[in-house]
């Protein structure tokens, strides 16, 4: 099975399945026109795409990596945000939502902003607010992004967060609403699954932080760039993102440590507010 044919073959099992597309379209985190053209090969799916369709669908663990291998003939793949924009950004919320569900174990280095999973409702609302959206499409992302931190607090799944400390300096918000998205990260640590790691400015270093960058079990590794999304599916490329993550780890602090050093921060955002 090639790439150009796969949209037909998921619509040959989603038929099979007596499944309406309409219905297989909601469970994907897509619209119904998308879906169709998928079928009918005007556009070709994503991984992303591809995975949630099956996952709607329903089939065995052996069709998803027969139908997930031939999604993966192109290795890495590039989707400027300027589609997502148009695709919505509460819509790719949800798209990420299902992968996060179907995913046991989530790696994530983050040297720029707060991850989303970890976001209170203020610094998110910050971050989506300077992307130039209208009223409604910024509460429906906002909303959709909070909605996705549910599963950090589900069975059998580990998250691992490892934050560069100049993160915690940036300000994205006033210091009392900084301050307030420290505490979250304090209060989140603390959760069964969640390990969240600091690098701190201090430190000697073993890497250099480049950009963010979340791996997903050991089967994709999603970065973010200035212009586009890319998505890695090759294992010899997830490999180094593997290492890379783990060189962080090594020369960052967690548990009491670096909730001590969070406090210390956050302590000073407060200060800074009584005297304003």
């Amino acid at each position: 099975m090639n790439k150009s044919g796969l949209g037909a073959a998921l619509r040959v099992l989603r038929e099979s399945s007596g499944l309406e597309a309409k219905a297989v379209a909601r469970s994907a985190a897509m619209s119904r026109s998308k879906l169709s053209k998928i079928e009918t090969g005007s556009i070709a799916p994503s991984i992303t795409d591809v995975d949630c369709v099956l996952s709607a669908i329903g089939v065995s663990d052996d069709v998803k990596a027969e139908y997930m291998a031939a999604a993966r003939e192109a290795a890495t793949e590039i989707t400027a945000w300027r589609l997502i924009r148009r695709l919505g950004y509460s819509r790719k919320q949800q798209q990420v939502q299902a992968l996060e569900a179907r995913t046991a174990l989530l790696r994530l280095f983050q040297p720029s902003l707060v991850p989303g999973l970890l976001q209170t409702p203020e610094y998110a609302r910050a971050v989506f607010a300077r992307k130039n959206l209208s009223s409604a499409q910024l509460e429906r992302t906002i909303g959709a992004r909070l909605a996705r931190q549910a599963v950090l607090y589900a069975e059998g799944k580990a998250f691992r967060f490892i934050i560069v400390e100049s993160v915690l300096h940036w300000r994205i918000l006033p210091p009392l609403a900084m301050a307030g998205q420290l505490d979250r990260l304090i209060s989140a640590s603390r959760l069964p699954g969640v390990d969240i790691s600091v690098v701190e400015l201090s430190a000697p270093q073993v890497d250099f932080p480049g950009h963010s960058f979340c791996i997903k079990d050991d089967r994709t590794v999603t970065v973010e760039l200035v212009h586009a999304e890319t998505v890695v599916t090759d294992p010899r490329d997830i490999s180094l993102y593997v290492s890379k993550f783990e060189r962080f780890s090594e020369s960052a602090v967690s548990g009491d440590a670096m909730r001590t050093l969070i406090e210390g921060i956050r302590d000073e955002l407060l200060r800074e507010q009584e005297t304003a």
